[in-house]
């Protein structure tokens, strides 16, 4: 296919003037005589990366790179890649950037908020789509306690359990729970933080959960704690949630609720807070300050493959609308280094388990998973999105009422 093999000539010829990268590119089908061609994009004695084209499709993602068109030749496998994980995300993004660099157009670059709708039934099945894979496939990469959301890493040197269970006592510190108190955990996962909460703190706890599969095992492990006189799992939408409790916390769950949306969900928080409650808002965030996506493309690849529906504030909105919905600001902590950490892990892990893991599930699904974990661990790591965690409680209480300091964050014992 000489037409074929004269663009990616010129493509090859644009970025070695621009970009020296150990990166090799192979045209599968190759010359009229079936010969496999090939391209090196740098100078190097063996690539570190090696893209393989395998039909037409995937040529207008090479030629016209964003993250979103090169992930999605990979997911459909128009194109493979073989090297280590870290160093395809090296070169995809070298590649995007130089492209929206001298794309003499802001299309690549784009970040426009979509304001998509969300009700109940578009929300369940975003929640489903992503968390019903399977729950063996999330147990084989996740910590033991299946704790799918930022971990806390307090030295940096722990492993992924020990800073898994450090963040849930993180958080349960921080809301200062104590023995006896009601506790609403909204998107309560497998139910990691609600058993931490019955056994060690002593609280009385309702999870809940849009996802099937989430909910089913959450209920059998409550049941082989022997904890269900102290907590309840609910297959339930937090909107229909009713009554009162003396503390919340919704960790990982708010980046599905829709930019729109966010001053209601706190409101909801808040009417479900007793007066002298605390609650914790533990969520993604966007670094852009106009709640746009995340650059070159990334965004819109997560959306159309790993959270339909899914929206990202800043912190600015975050504050904000937690503010039109009635409730105060206490606590504002950044833990954007710490899910780069965590993300890294997760990624190893799946990259240590691909064989296992693509026994599971089909190949499309493992791709996906495969380019979303390390793709989110670069992102965090390079300040395209953050995690914060917002301790607040209801607005217009009495300051007599408010800490003078945060030194029961850092002194407490768990469970103390």
């Amino acid at each position: 296919m000489p037409t074929i093999d004269k663009a990616i000539d010129a493509w090859v010829q644009r970025w070695r003037q621009r970009l020296d990268l150990p990166l090799r590119v192979v045209w599968g089908t190759g010359n009229t005589d079936g010969a496999p061609r090939a391209w090196d994009l740098g100078r190097f004695d063996e690539p570190k990366v090696v893209i393989t084209v395998r039909d037409v499709a995937a040529l207008s993602a090479l030629l016209n790179p964003s993250l979103d068109s090169l992930g999605e030749a990979y997911v459909e496998g128009h194109l493979d890649v073989e090297g280590d994980i870290d160093d395809v995300l090296a070169m995809a993004h070298a590649l995007v950037r130089d492209n929206a660099a001298h794309a003499g157009s802001t299309t690549l670059l784009q970040r426009v908020v979509k304001g998509l709708k969300h009700n109940r039934k578009l929300d369940r099945e975003a929640i489903q789509y992503h968390y019903d894979v399977s729950n063996d496939f999330y147990a084989t990469w996740l910590d033991p306690a299946m704790v799918y959301s930022c971990a806390y890493f307090e030295h940096g040197d722990e492993d992924l359990a020990s800073a898994q269970r450090k963040k849930i006592d993180h958080i349960l510190t921080k809301i200062r729970l104590q023995p006896g108190h009601t506790l609403l955990d909204i998107g309560c996962g497998w139910g990691a933080l609600v058993l931490r909460a019955a056994q060690k703190f002593g609280a009385r706890c309702v999870g809940i959960t849009l996802s099937q599969a989430q909910y089913e095992l959450a209920r059998q492990r409550v049941a082989e704690a022997g904890l269900t006189d102290r907590i309840e799992i609910r297959l339930q939408d937090y909107r229909d949630v009713e009554g009162t409790f003396d503390r919340i916390t919704s960790v990982g769950m708010f980046e599905h609720v829709g930019l729109q949306h966010l001053p209601q969900y706190f409101r909801i928080i808040r009417d479900r807070l007793a007066p002298d409650g605390w609650a914790m808002n533990h969520g993604i965030t966007t670094t852009d300050p106009a709640d746009g996506e995340t650059p070159y493309g990334g965004g819109r690849f997560i959306d159309k493959y790993v959270f339909p529906h899914g929206e990202l504030p800043h912190i600015a909105t975050v504050l904000r609308t937690m503010q039109e919905g009635g409730l105060e600001a206490f606590d504002v902590e950044n833990l954007r280094r710490h899910y780069a950490r965590t993300l890294t892990l997760w990624s190893r892990n799946f990259e240590g388990q691909s064989q296992r893991l693509r026994g599971m599930v089909p190949e499309r699904i493992w791709r996906i998973w495969r380019v979303y974990l390390a793709g989110c661990a670069w992102a965090f790591e390079h300040d395209q999105i953050a995690l914060y965690q917002v301790l607040c409680r209801p607005a217009g209480r009495s300051a007599q009422e408010l800490p003078w300091s945060r030194r029961w964050i850092y002194d407490a014992q768990p469970g103390a």
